[in-house]
């Protein structure tokens, strides 16, 4: 089993900034592509980044494309969303994800849908407001 645990969230002014953080354990941390999703309430949840096992490719939902990067540091098994100029509509719980490390072949490419990932943490809360 691979264990995800979020931090980092909170409440921040529309065009402040947040790093998220995503802790992993149990398994290999490089075996595991890695994405960040978010969830609204009414709404489902969707994707935000990802990442590839080495970190050597990113991927981005349009939405957030050169406001929000995602990175891994594959020695403190840890997975990052740095998310700048941040929009009321950003707020959501946001939740990291890993998956591609284990069981039948899913064919990966970036944009993965949640559905596809194998683990998930508990979610940590963004909310932008004044």
């Amino acid at each position: 089993q691979v264990q995800l645990v979020e931090s980092g969230g909170g409440l921040v002014q529309p065009g402040g900034s947040l790093r998220l953080s995503c802790a992993v354990s149990g398994r290999t941390f490089s075996n595991y592509a890695m994405g960040w999703f978010r969830q609204a309430p009414g709404k489902e949840r969707e994707f935000v980044a990802a990442v590839s096992w080495s970190g050597f490719s990113t991927y981005y939902a349009d939405s957030v494309k050169g406001r929000f990067t995602i990175s891994r540091d594959n020695a403190k098994n840890t997975v990052y969303l740095q998310m700048n100029s941040l929009k009321p509509e950003d707020t959501a719980v946001y939740y990291c994800a890993a998956g591609f490390g284990e069981g039948p072949f899913k064919y990966y490419t970036g944009t993965n849908p949640p559905s596809e990932y194998d683990y998930w943490g508990q979610g940590t809360q963004v909310t932008v407001s004044s």
